[in-house]
């Protein structure tokens, strides 16, 4: 109010809807999407305004969101205990079986390479693209024979993948590369707006539904409908499914 921006400035600059805007003006987070919105929309509403956004965030987790009681214990940590516990074992095999053993894989190689040296036949030096002969074309009283080499092209691995998103309706997206560097910061998109073509060695991608189009070098990737989150992992050739763990931070 004191920098005299209306709301549907806010709106068309943000890209976040003017009730979720008043929703976060009155503190009243039922009307928003959920936490992972929240976050996202109070990291850029306030951006736009020049405020301190980690203080904004780190003041809503302090009173709305409700810290673990215990953490869990690695489960790293647990298996040295065990091991800890455990008495030491003493060797599997006495020392005389262990030079038995030695003494019989040496003759046992000793007489591989034996036989493979005597039975070894030189190899034929030069390319190893196998001729195709053809029969003999007579013309006449002249024979002649031809002999055609087929070699077979090597087909390169593309090292990269471009993504173009299409949204089809009012969608959330978190996109970074493969270095965890944004690209998208948690933006909502809806149907019309155009979004850039992205390239990069990997790509990792949150959605907040499946109201998107994704295409790629190698054809359209499919997006599973879902209620929750949806997170993809979106490499030069393939796609596929991608933790939460492992999801881009948009938060």
């Amino acid at each position: 109010m004191r920098a005299r921006i209306d709301i549907t400035e806010v709106e068309v600059r943000t890209k976040i809807r003017a009730k979720y805007l008043r929703a976060m003006e009155n503190e009243e987070w039922d009307m928003l999407p959920g936490p992972v919105y929240v976050k996202s929309f109070l990291r850029t509403y306030s951006d736009y305004l020049g405020l301190d956004s980690r203080m904004l965030i780190d003041d809503y987790r302090r009173r709305y969101e409700r810290p673990s009681d215990q953490e869990p214990r690695p489960i790293a940590t647990l298996g040295r205990e065990r091991e800890r516990d455990r008495p030491p074992r003493g060797p599997l095999l006495p020392p005389w079986a262990l030079i038995g053993l030695v003494l019989l894989a040496i003759v046992v190689v000793l007489y591989v390479v034996g036989n493979y040296g005597s039975k070894k036949t030189p190899m034929p030096t030069g390319s190893a693209v196998t001729p195709t002969k053809h029969k003999p074309r007579h013309t006449g009283t002249t024979t002649t024979t031809t002999t055609t080499t087929t070699t077979t092209p090597a087909v390169a691995t593309p090292k990269t993948v471009s993504l173009t998103i299409t949204p089809t309706s009012t969608v959330w997206i978190c996109l970074a590369n493969q270095a965890g560097k944004l690209l998208i910061p948690g933006v909502e998109y809806t149907t019309g707006q155009t979004i850039p073509t992205f390239k990069a060695a990997k790509l990792l991608l949150t959605l907040g539904n499946s109201s998107v189009t994704l295409k790629t070098g190698y054809g359209n990737v499919p997006v599973p409908s879902s209620s929750q989150a949806i997170n993809l992992l979106i490499g030069p050739t393939s796609a596929r499914p991608l933790s939460v763990a492992k999801a881009p931070n948009c938060q």
